[in-house]
């Protein structure tokens, strides 16, 4: 493999290294009692922000702007990691 492959390789394991350990930060921090007693739709958008950290599609998830969303995430004591 050619060292820009390798380097490629090694930015993409590096880049899915991070995305679980915001995953776990996400889930470790979050108030799960708090998300629990949300709609549906909150509930729901909280949950696959955790997951993914995609904050634009949990926004439309919960039908709320993105502002809104980022207040809520607050409560529910979810950070925002980038």
């Amino acid at each position: 493999m050619s060292s820009k492959g390798t380097a490629n390789k090694d930015l993409i394991e590096n880049f899915w290294r991070e995305e679980i350990e915001f995953r776990r930060i996400r889930r470790e921090s979050a108030d799960w009692s708090f998300i629990e007693k949300q709609p549906p739709r909150i509930k729901a958008a909280l949950e696959y922000y955790i997951e993914t950290g995609d904050i634009r599609t949990s926004s439309k998830i919960a039908g709320l702007n993105l502002c809104v969303f980022r207040n809520i995430l607050r409560q529910a004591r979810i950070p925002v990691i980038t």
